[in-house]
Order: C-alpha cells, then structure tokens, then sequence
C-alpha cells in the first residue's frame, strides 16, 4: 500500500499545523458514513526557475468553493488564504512536486439535516502520473456514470467516486489498466478520474459538458490545442466511434496527459510519438513547470 504519510508529515485542518499522525475526525461524521464531503486534486510543480509553484491554484480553489456550495455545505474560507496555507503546508514538509489534497468534510450529523459548519483538511504526499507513464490497454466498464439529475455532476463530491472505484477494479479484475464509462445514454463520459480525448486526422474529440466533471485539465488541453492550432471539438460520440480513433489519451490532474495503447483490446493504429496527442502531452509538461515551449515543434 502507498505511504501517505509519517511522523514527521505536517497537514493543515481548521486553521493550524499539524502532525498528520495526530489528526482526528470525528467518527460520526456525514462525509464519513454517507460520503458527504467535497474536495480537491491538486499539484505544485518545481519549475524552471526552481521555485515551487501550484499549477491552476485559483481555478482549483475557486471549484472547491462552488463543490461545497453545490453540495449545501458551508464555505467559509477565501481562495487567498486556502492557497497561503497549501504553499506552507509545502514548505513544511519540504515539498515541490507534490500532490495536494484539500477536503471539505461534515461534522457529526446522523441525520440528513444541513450542517451549520463544516471542517477543512490540506494534505501533500508525493505522487507519480496516477495512471504511469505507459500507453493504457483501456476497458469499457459495465458502470456507468451516474444520472447527472441524481447527482450535482458538476461538483467534486466524494460520494461520486464509490462509481469510479467500482469502474477501476473492474477494469482492473479484467486485466486492464483503467476503465472507461458512458453515460446514461451510452455516450462515452469519462474515466474513474480522468477525462478522455480521441484523435482522428489530427483533430482532437472530447465529451461535452453536462454528464462529465468539467476538468481543469481538460480545460488546459483545449487551450493548448487552441494555442497549437490544433482543431478539439466538444460533441456526443459512442464507444465504437472512438474505436475507429487514431489515439486517445486520459487527463486529469493526478493522471496529467497519459495516451492510451488500446480500448477494449482494439489497438491504436498512429504511433504515439507520431500523434497530436502526444504534442500536448509534451506542451503540458512544459506548461506545469513554466517553460513556455508550446508553440515551438515537439
């Protein structure tokens, strides 16, 4: 199992420092029995000039604040002060590149009553591409995401992700790497953490709003695409659409830019390094460290 932390790990709850070994929540929390709680992914990066920098803090915290919103928590909590805090829970644990971990979280509460408070957690641990940084034999899963009238989709809410472990270890069980879900009418949606794209003749597709998490990263792709000249399109499309693909990739936060070797053992016929998809993979690395390399040849 992977080490989130030791006895030296520093976190950030309610205000104050302190020891990750020492944290408590309280047992008869909401978010703990229903899974009522929001939170965020999140990286820093050390960049070019070897400083520490949070990639997107603003866009993240500001979606932090409109998840707990959406999901009728209180928020009391300004964008400046959550990112002060992360950039010294950081420098406490003396990390650059690190994964950071803000969640909202509920009081005790057995009922389904609203809550007249809520809590905040700020954790960092060091992190490797979520996904690796192999091409991904994909499966489509057998789940699919949830209504988006049963749920607020738009908000990062833990209890979405019981749908998106289940996906996983099923992809997973099957010999695969990752899973890909529809949605409630077969379009494809998303991964259990990721968005998708699929290329074809240079052009890069993308699921539309509305049944997916809107992703920041995804957001970057588009503007990347946009900066690169190179054509993305937000539209519906099936499974066996994206099979006739000439590459797809996954993004998110955790997973960055990762491409994909094949979707239900139908095998990506452009070599990777040889895709658009790989130019962005490479330009979204150069944008998260500040080398602003875009618009050159990769």
């Amino acid at each position: 199992m992977a080490t989130y932390y030791n006895e030296n790990t520093i976190l950030y709850q309610n205000g104050k420092f302190v020891k990750a070994s020492e944290a408590k929540i309280d047992l008869y929390s909401q978010s703990l029995h229903y899974g009522y709680s929001v939170f965020e992914g999140i990286r820093s990066y050390k960049n070019i000039n070897g400083e520490t920098k949070i990639f997107k803090a603003v866009k993240h915290y500001e979606r932090l604040k409109n998840s707990a919103l959406a999901m009728n928590m209180p928020y009391n909590y300004t964008t400046d002060e959550l990112i002060e805090a992360t950039y010294e829970v950081l420098k406490k644990n003396n990390f650059q590149d690190a994964y950071i971990r803000p969640l909202i979280y509920a009081p005790a509460n057995m009922s389904f009553a609203k809550n007249t408070e809520c809590f905040i957690t700020i954790e960092v641990w060091e992190m490797a591409p979520f996904l690796g940084d192999k091409l991904l034999r994909v499966m489509t899963s057998s789940f699919q995401r949830p209504n988006p009238k049963g749920f607020k989709i738009e908000a990062k809410a833990a209890g979405h992700y019981v749908n998106s472990i289940l996906a996983s270890q099923e992809a997973k069980a099957n010999g695969y790497d990752e899973a890909l879900l529809t949605d409630m009418n077969d379009f494809v949606a998303e991964g259990p953490g990721a968005n998708v794209f699929f290329e074809k003749d240079g052009k890069l597709f993308t699921p539309s709003l509305g049944n997916i998490l809107p992703g920041i990263t995804r957001a970057t792709v588009i503007e990347i695409c946009n900066e690169l000249e190179i054509p993305v399109e937000e539209k519906l499309f099936t499974i066996d659409e994206m099979k006739k693909a000439d590459a797809a990739f996954f993004c998110g936060t955790a997973a960055e830019v990762i491409g994909w070797e094949s979707l239900d053992d139908v095998v990506f016929p452009k070599k990777w390094n040889e895709t658009v998809s790989r130019r962005i993979q490479k330009a979204y690395v150069d944008r998260v460290i500040e080398k602003e390399t875009v618009n050159e040849l990769v």
